[in-house]
């Protein structure tokens, strides 16, 4: 549905917050929070990760990043109000800092043909650049975190619904407050695209975690479904699968992209369903949609 412009765009990404850890603690601290592997990134790496409760449910994902002096955590600012709180709950027992610090910095998308190649040219072998960060996020697609008032690439200007559909397509997870304590990681292909270590150690939900891991207690992943629609197509709406001539409830969208009536959307559906699967929207029954392949292999 979408394709990846030419050359290299600029998304401005005005529904990022950005939380950041501070003091001597926060790598340990952090550690002990959530699915990825924090003690693992040397300053200028970057990666997925999740934060869950003690039952395994996610409070968010996000993506992590270490600046050398402090941790950068950005994810959807509508996770905040409860999520934030929840990464703070322990820290009055660690020597760390934790804040949200939106205003101090500016999200952006970076994505087109030949972007590696001007990111080598702009930034060099370092993702550290002009005090922020490069996060790359897949195949010539990144987030790019500058402090405010930094001076921003001279690159052309792109929609921020349209990087969402590029996210989408992509097959990264982007959680809002309306699946908190809904999914867990693994529901959302964490696990596949390096957003959970499985030997860093205890943190929090990670019992659930393992067990999806070693016990085969997962049935679910998240899918990327495209199609036509007759209506407008919102975040939570239901979807449902064809069974002969009925149809069954099968999950949520998750995120959507919509052009007219055509529309991709990621939604956590049943793993073992088949490739030629028919779905539509719950309240729009003329609605058709199917699965498109996941641009990376799915394990527990």
């Amino acid at each position: 549905m979408l394709t990846i412009a030419s050359s290299p765009k600029l998304y401005p990404l005005t529904d990022r917050a950005v939380i950041s850890l501070t003091g001597e603690e926060r790598v340990k601290y952090l550690q002990g929070q959530v699915t990825c592997d924090i003690a693992a990134l040397a300053p200028g790496d970057a990666g997925p990760g999740g934060h869950c409760d003690s039952k395994g449910k996610l409070w968010a994902s996000f993506w992590v990043a270490n600046l050398g002096e402090q941790l950068l955590l950005v994810l959807n600012q509508s996770l905040l109000a409860r999520q934030l709180p929840e990464l703070k709950k322990f820290a009055v027992f660690s020597k760390t800092d934790i804040e949200e610090v939106s205003d101090r910095w500016q999200v952006y998308g970076l994505a087109g043909e030949g972007l590696s190649h001007w990111l080598s040219h702009e930034a060099g072998d370092s993702n550290l650049w002009q005090g922020g960060i490069i996060i790359p996020v897949a195949a010539e697609h990144a987030l790019l975190v500058l402090p405010e008032g930094a001076t921003l690439p001279d690159l052309p200007a792109g929609d921020e619904q349209e990087w969402q559909g590029l996210m989408i397509q992509a097959g990264l997870p982007d959680m809002s407050a309306e699946h908190q304590g809904d999914y867990i990681p693994q529901m959302l292909n964490l696990q596949a695209i390096g957003g959970i270590s499985f030997n860093k150690g205890c943190y929090m939900g990670q019992e659930t975690v393992a067990r999806a891991k070693y016990r085969g207690a997962n049935k679910k992943a998240m899918f990327v479904v495209e199609g036509t629609v007759t209506g407008d197509v919102t975040v939570n709406q239901d979807l449902e699968l064809q069974l002969g001539e009925n149809w069954r409830r099968a999950g949520t969208v998750l995120n959507v992209y919509q052009q007219d009536d055509k529309c991709v959307l990621t939604s956590v559906l049943n793993k073992d369903l088949d490739s030629n699967t028919v779905l539509r929207i719950k309240d729009q029954p003329d609605s058709r949609l199917q699965l498109l392949p996941l641009p990376y292999r799915l394990e527990d």
